[in-house]
């Protein structure tokens, strides 16, 4: 089971204006994302999804052509079995042969960021081709299924403080959602504005549904406590990224004076990072994006993190289909796994992209059964979309 090609786009899917919304990232125009397809030499074919931005708010082709002229070449003629072997060897780059032999890791200077995104799409390809070759689902591989179906949060409001109530509702209509997320922060303005947004969200769906707000890390630690001050009886399900992810002790600050949840790792790449987190008590929620973290592989460790640290998983999947039923897999196998993000915001690139329907009913998603990670890509729709490079 040799790895025969691998090729990678920039797809870039354009969302109708009617179901365009705003945010801190601006106009969401389109959805973009890297995605990536490796081919063994016996047929198999897993396709994967590197990240480096939301939505239309990046520029693909950096990391496109990283994985065609950089990553690519590297892979062919190597087993695709060797999942882990390969990780290492990516992420270590030319200094894998010693990181062998010593045991522990050497990376190159360039070891997060574009790298990692890399790495997050070869690993989800080479997961979904394990599972297609030993005709299993990836959950399976990882451990085994806790769940048949997942509790799901929708992901989404962006509306203001007289139409939130009913953008959330409408919510709870599609899909049955015990549970809501918000966005707050500088995309407001002043807290008061956020605030205010949150209130009138928390009146809208009453006190049984689970509400959670994502400032996106664009609050200072001051704003961020003077946020939650303000919101302090709304009973937040969690805080979400209240502060730049590069700031961990000023977001365990906040979380010292927090009295909800804070979620964060959306931003973040490895284990490493994560570490960080758990060893600064900056987050209850650890919230790692396949196709950025370092893919499925990283995504299982970072979990192990957060049980050791009796903390929680809930992936960012905000993301195309590659990188959303790779989620799906971690939150079945993952002990630490509580619920699952779903979009709830025009993403074609998870409905459209493939050939599998993705719904949500009484709030609760199915995890795939089918061998790899369940899903058919629609190659046709794919190659509608390619943006050069």
């Amino acid at each position: 089971m040799r790895i025969k090609s691998v090729k990678a786009w920039w797809v870039r899917i354009p969302i109708e204006a009617s179901r365009q919304h705003r945010s801190d990232f601006g106009q969401v125009q389109t959805f973009d994302a890297a995605i990536l397809r490796i081919e063994t030499d016996d047929g198999v074919v897993g396709w994967g999804e590197g990240k480096n931005a939301a939505g239309s708010a990046g520029d693909y082709g950096a990391l496109v052509h990283m994985l065609n002229r950089e990553i690519g070449p590297q892979l062919i003629g190597l087993n695709a079995g060797d999942i882990g072997i390969i990780w290492e060897m990516l992420y270590n780059g030319v200094r894998s042969g010693l990181a062998v032999k010593e045991g522990h890791a050497m990376p190159q200077m360039s070891r997060r960021g574009l790298t990692v995104a890399a790495i997050s799409a070869v690993d989800i390809a080479l997961w979904d081709i394990l599972g297609k070759s030993l005709n299993l689902p990836v959950w399976q591989l990882l451990g085994g299924r806790k769940l048949d179906r997942m509790p799901a949060y929708a992901s989404g409001g962006w509306a203001s403080a007289d139409k939130v109530g009913e953008q959330l509702k409408s919510y709870i209509e599609k899909g049955g959602f015990k549970a809501l997320k918000m966005r707050v922060g500088a995309m407001d303005g002043a807290p008061h504005i956020s605030a205010a947004r949150v209130r009138a969200a928390r009146e809208a769906i009453g006190p049984d549904v689970e509400l959670a707000v994502d400032a996106h890390g664009t609050y200072t630690v001051a704003d961020a406590r003077r946020f939650m001050h303000m919101v302090e009886d709304c009973n937040l399900a969690w805080f979400e990224e209240p502060v730049i992810a590069d700031d961990k002790p000023g977001m365990a600050e906040v979380r010292a004076a927090a009295n909800v949840p804070i979620s964060a790792g959306e931003s973040e790449a490895t284990r490493y990072a994560f570490r960080d987190l758990a060893m600064l008590k900056a987050a209850d929620i650890f919230q790692p994006d396949p196709a950025f973290c370092g893919g499925i592989s990283e995504a299982m460790k970072i979990g192990t993190i957060a049980s050791a640290f009796n903390l929680r998983l809930a992936p960012h999947l905000w993301a195309g289909a590659p990188c959303f039923f790779a989620g799906l897999h971690i939150c079945a196998a993952s002990p630490a796994s509580f619920t699952v993000e779903y979009s709830l915001g025009a993403n074609p690139m998870i409905h459209d992209l493939v050939e599998d329907n993705i719904e949500v009913s009484d709030g609760l998603v199915a995890i795939p059964e089918k061998p790899g990670l369940g899903f058919t890509i629609s190659e046709k729709f794919l190659e509608a979309h390619v943006q050069a490079v």
